[in-house]
């Protein structure tokens, strides 16, 4: 399997992409390109020249072989830097060499995939990634200290998630009951009367990349709760901007993203016509009835910083908004510190009564 690394024009060391700068970087010469002229240059140097040797191939026998289905969800290559072997998901399509850490972008994987139409560019680097979860990580009395010691935060990777775009043109009718309650008394009753009323509300609303990740490694609720991804830095789609990332490639296609993607969007429109049903005491939904039209979906790759780690056999997930920084994550619970906080507050009135007779003691 053929992989391919962006190389410098100045000293041919491995280039990547920098968030910052949003410009490929050398990390070795410290020099800056544009991602479209690197892509030109990168044509010019895949071009075959030169001399072209054949080499048999030789077989050998190792240990065993492999059981049926044991190398369906595996796909193997090697690092045209340093010759090592990667052996990796089948849905990896950019990868970091873990022996000379080199960037490389598995081009058959890349080939069976389909193109996205756009890609968010990182926007934060790994040490801001890295701090975002240190600061979560402070003042939390109850974590056990072996999860942040055991914790391999430089592991945190930064990967670029695979989401559909929807766009829709909705027309929607939405009925609602609503209730309007006055009370009030004389001298001798209290009285409440309560009115009825059936509300209508018909309109239309236009929705514009309507998000739904396509990756079934993906937390939905995790993707979810990093959003909103600000779209006016979304850019056409180019290789070089995996460079230095993680990639995966989707394995929920834009089909059955659909229910999702319809999900949301009936969601927020009830929402926004909700809001028009104003002056009432209390609101209920009686029938919703949307249409969408002119639909169109479109691919992309969106950039979330990633940490899984392993706390007495549980897994938790931290994720981070590459683009903006908002971090979502779960931590685990100390239980023996959990109780000897409560023994503290529990004795907290036992002590404080305890120095009130000595006062009193004293005092009389």
């Amino acid at each position: 399997m053929a992989i391919s690394e962006y190389k410098c024009p100045n000293c041919s060391g491995a280039v990547t992409f920098n968030s910052g700068t949003q410009k490929m970087k050398c990390p070795f010469c410290d020099a800056e390109f544009e991602v479209a002229a690197l892509q030109e240059y990168q044509k010019e140097i895949a071009a075959p020249k030169g001399d072209k040797f054949g080499w048999e191939k030789y077989g050998a026998d190792g240990g065993g072989s492999f059981n049926a289905g044991e190398l369906d969800a595996l796909q193997e290559s090697s690092c045209p830097s340093c010759g090592a072997e990667i052996i990796g998901d089948k849905n990896t399509v950019a990868t970091v060499c873990p022996y000379c850490g080199n960037t490389q972008i598995v081009q058959e994987r890349a080939k069976a995939m389909l193109k996205p139409d756009y890609v968010i560019p990182f926007k934060l680097d790994k040490n801001a990634a890295k701090a975002a979860l240190e600061k979560f990580y402070k003042k939390k009395r109850l974590l056990p200290k072996l999860f942040t010691a055991e914790n391999r935060i430089d592991s945190i990777q930064g990967i670029y998630v695979p989401f559909w775009l929807f766009d829709a043109n909705t027309n929607a009718q939405i009925r609602y009951k609503a209730t309007k309650i006055k009370s009030w008394s004389d001298s001798d009753y209290n009285y409440t009367q309560t009115s009825f009323y059936n509300c209508v509300r018909n309109g239309a609303l236009a929705f514009k990349n309507v998000p739904v990740d396509g990756s079934e490694k993906m937390d939905d609720e995790y993707m979810d709760a990093i959003e909103p991804f600000d779209y006016s830095q979304m850019v056409e789609f180019a290789t070089p901007y995996l460079s230095g990332y993680l990639a995966e490639r989707y394995d929920v296609d834009a089909e059955k993203s659909k229910p999702r993607a319809n999900e949301r969007i009936k969601t927020t429109v009830e929402a926004e016509f909700a809001k028009t049903v104003k002056g009432y005491t209390s609101v209920k939904v009686e029938s919703s009835n949307v249409q969408a039209e002119k639909g169109e979906v479109h691919y992309a790759l969106f950039p979330v910083w990633m940490l899984n780690t392993k706390y007495q056999g549980e897994v938790y997930t931290f994720a981070m908004n590459g683009q903006t920084g908002k971090l979502i994550g779960r931590l685990p619970v100390d239980k023996g510190l959990a109780w000897l906080w409560r023994f503290k507050i529990a004795a907290i009135p036992g002590v404080l009564l305890t120095a009130l007779f000595i006062i009193l003691r004293n005092v009389l």
